[in-house]
């Protein structure tokens, strides 16, 4: 258990330094671009690794993998969008709150309520300080967030019907095609750039093949809950890859913020029941 531990580690610290190296070169490429680098690299490994099967497929599993697809391309946009504006920790602390409101919302524990409300409050505790933050990159961050809890419940049902890598592989190209149009219009110099292309797909390895890599491989051992709480650690990790790469600190009020959302989460978390075996 202690290798499945160290992998989901990595996991959230691979995500993050990718979130970190991809808002420095937003001075040289635009977020919508930097998201379909990501994206097209990322599709790219999945097809070859999982060698998805199309054929044979019904109606019903087209609409969800597309609506998987939907989920996953929002969510990679919106927060890069939110990145551009503000703090890349208080942007990852805010798109946590999807998570952390399906795990409160599928409990009947009263005491949920008041993490819940430790969670709020992180949350109003990142408005002190106005200065650091704008209304945008706030509402990309929810944006994420919002689309993070719909990937998490479509993820269930893509599970059931599609094998292995196969719809991620499906829908991580899906949102690749959706967001190529945008990219070369929004930045076509970029793409024109082979270091740009380089870095992109280094950032696509990093955020995308090496972390769901990981992550797979460490659910075979490690039971749900536990998952839960160590994903927990998200905001945290991405507080430090951005005071690491980008020199980007944050104030004691937004570090007691994500306090807050942390201490929430690994609570709420905690009081998941484990499925019986049958």
């Amino acid at each position: 258990m202690r290798r499945a531990i160290w992998l989901v580690l990595v996991a959230i610290m691979s995500v993050q330094v990718g979130a970190a190296v991809a808002k420095d070169l937003f001075d040289e490429v635009t977020p919508t671009t930097m998201v379909w680098l990501r994206l097209a690299s990322s599709a790219v490994v999945l097809l070859v690794l999982a060698r998805p099967r199309l054929r044979g497929r019904s109606r019903r599993d087209w609409l969800v993998v597309l609506g998987y697809a939907v989920s996953l391309g929002a969510m990679n946009w919106s927060i890069y969008q939110s990145f551009a504006r503000i703090p890349l920790g208080v942007a990852v602390t805010i798109e946590f709150l999807g998570p952390l409101t399906l795990a409160v919302a599928g409990s009947r524990r009263a005491s949920d309520l008041a993490w819940a409300g430790l969670a709020g409050l992180g949350v109003a505790l990142l408005g002190l300080e106005p200065g650091a933050l704008t209304v945008a990159g706030i509402g990309f961050a929810l944006v994420a967030a919002a689309s993070w809890a719909a990937y998490i419940l479509i993820s269930r049902h893509v599970g059931a019907r599609w094998d292995r890598l196969d719809g991620l592989a499906v829908a991580s190209t899906l949102a690749a095609l959706a967001l190529a149009t945008p990219a070369v219009y929004d930045d076509p110099h970029a793409l024109g750039s082979g270091r740009i292309l380089i870095l992109g797909s280094l950032i696509g390895l990093l955020s995308s093949v090496i972390p769901y890599s990981c992550e797979l491989t460490a659910l075979r051992r490690l039971p749900p809950r536990l998952f839960g709480i160590l994903m927990s650690l998200e905001p945290a990790a991405a507080a430090l890859a951005a005071a690491v790469v980008l020199r980007e600190l944050l104030s004691t009020s937004q570090l007691v913020a994500m306090a807050c959302v942390i201490v929430a989460s690994v609570a709420a978390t905690r009081g998941i029941q484990e499925p019986v075996a049958a």
